[in-house]
């Protein structure tokens, strides 16, 4: 079934207000007030403003059909700048308002690990873009995912290189952050279950590198037919793609969702060329993702990617948990979000589980000539 933009934007307007809210003018100063935490500054600010634009396009949306139990809901954002200590800095600062009931996290796993002892001490829902598999194992209840975990980005990259590609021996390449640590483990986790494939190299590096010749180097020697990446920056992966390339590595490139972000491809132009990456959100793999993308390129004027998408799909559901809470509640919205079922997403179907996560499945997209070309989704049953 196709669904328009128009029915599309209805249909979420009927699940966060009932009709007699549509039209209603807010009581003055009556607002729900959420926070965000978000890099206005550091080497990730191109990636901020995306992310504030798909927030502020889902906020639209519900205040336009309402709000949320009769009142106007309001973003207030501050500078993570792009560093573990400035991103606990900006929670702090949001959290010290006592009328900010829910908020955003980082995309970064690193940076959502150095906040996560406030975020306990809160006790305010907080939703996360980080891919990490142990941010929602750490017992903390407070944090909920609007991405697919890296343990099943580790099972798909794993299986689409080994079957569809025919690749089995592989050079990992990985940040030493939480983010790339995490990913690499999952990716040499899935490759061992799997027949015949082998680990040429693991190789880490440190963020913010500006030389990856020995990188491509290692990887050149290791004598590897396939490589998988988990990049945490853009900036760090349009280097490392344009210096494989000029070194002559041509082997089927499987990455994770940086490699197809707006920014690692403005960076690194025809170097990403033919490569494969997991995308946790892509334009043509649900009617929800398609009326997203076609409204966000009107509103932003680039193409859609996991940057804007989850924050998107974050405060909708937010204003969807405390409308069915019926309360600002903390322990309220959190029962509310954990009992979300079929919720049809910008980046896919959400069922939250007992640990905070939402998306189960990874799609697998091409870079043709710059653009993005959905293949497939897979949803695993890890």
């Amino acid at each position: 079934m196709t669904l328009s933009r128009r029915k599309f934007s209805g249909a979420l307007s009927a699940t966060l207000a009932s009709p007699a809210l549509v039209g209603r003018a807010f009581a003055q100063g009556q607002t729900i007030k959420i926070g965000m935490c978000t890099p206005v500054t550091g080497p990730a600010a191109e990636q901020g403003r995306y992310a504030q634009t798909g927030a502020r396009m889902a906020l639209d949306a519900v205040n336009k059909a309402g709000g949320v139990l009769g009142k106007k809901v309001e973003l207030v954002t501050e500078d993570d700048q792009t560093t573990n200590p400035g991103v606990v800095l900006a929670f702090s600062k949001l959290a010290s308002q006592s009328d900010i009931v829910a908020f955003l996290g980082s995309i970064r796993s690193t940076q959502v690990h150095a906040m996560a002892p406030d975020v306990m001490k809160v006790g305010k829902p907080v939703m996360i873009g980080g891919t990490d598999p142990n941010l929602t194992h750490m017992g903390n209840p407070w944090l909920f995912r609007c991405r697919p975990n890296d343990s099943y980005s580790g099972a798909v990259i794993a299986d689409y290189g080994v079957k569809s590609l025919g690749k089995k021996k592989w050079a990992i390449v990985h940040s030493t952050d939480a983010f790339g640590t995490a990913g690499g483990k999952a990716l040499t986790t899935a490759l061992g279950k799997l027949p015949g494939a082998t680990i040429a190299l693991d190789q880490g590096y440190a963020n913010q590198s500006q030389d990856f010749t020995p990188v491509v180097l290692a990887i050149k020697q290791s004598g590897a037919d396939v490589l998988g990446t988990y990049f945490t920056f853009e900036n760090d992966l349009g280097v490392f793609a344009r210096q494989l390339r000029q070194l002559g590595v041509l082997i089927p490139w499987v990455g994770s969702p940086s490699t197809v972000n707006v920014s690692a491809m403005k960076l690194a132009g025809p170097a990403l060329y033919g490569t494969f990456g997991v995308a946790d959100y892509a334009e043509d793999s649900s009617p929800a993702a398609k009326a997203f993308g076609k409204a966000y390129r009107e509103v932003a004027k680039v193409a859609p990617d996991n940057q804007s998408s989850w924050t998107y799909d974050a405060i909708n559901i937010l204003c969807m948990a405390i409308k069915k809470a019926g309360s600002t509640d903390p322990q309220a919205i959190r029962a509310a979000i954990v009992a979300i079922r079929n919720y049809p997403g910008a980046e896919g179907e959400y069922n939250f589980d007992a640990n905070g996560d939402g998306l189960h499945g990874y799609n697998i997209v091409k870079n043709e000539k710059g653009n993005i070309v959905f293949d497939k989704h897979v949803e695993s049953a890890i």
